[in-house]
């Protein structure tokens, strides 16, 4: 998705303010993001070959246990970040390209403001 069609998802902060509905929405996503570990899966799933990692890679890249990192899935699954498909015995989590592009355009500088 290129920029002008992120912007087109959701106008910046600077641009117009958020209703309530959907502030509550994004500050939920943000803060799924702002933990360490869950800021680290997405950036494992999103840039692992094929757009999409098993949970098992998920486990092998964390020292923890494999409960704690179920939790930390659903955590960013709840928020829309992530999708996953049951293939037999193992999960495969995918990131939500639009998902993302709604927090990246929320936060992107219209052209007059940057400096």
């Amino acid at each position: 998705m290129d920029a002008l069609k992120m912007l087109d998802c959701c106008s910046p902060l600077a641009r117009e303010p958020l209703g309530e509905n959907q502030a509550s929405g994004l500050a939920r996503a943000f803060k799924a993001l702002g933990d360490p570990v869950r800021l680290r899966i997405v950036s494992i799933v999103a840039s692992h070959q094929g757009g999409e990692a098993c949970v098992c890679d998920l486990t092998a890249s964390f020292d923890l246990s494999q409960p704690t990192i179920s939790h930390h899935l659903k955590v960013l699954k709840d928020v829309g970040l992530l999708t996953s498909e049951r293939r037999a015995s193992w999960v495969y989590y995918r990131v939500v390209p639009e998902r993302l592009a709604e927090l990246s355009a929320l936060l992107a500088a219209p052209a007059e403001v940057t400096r």
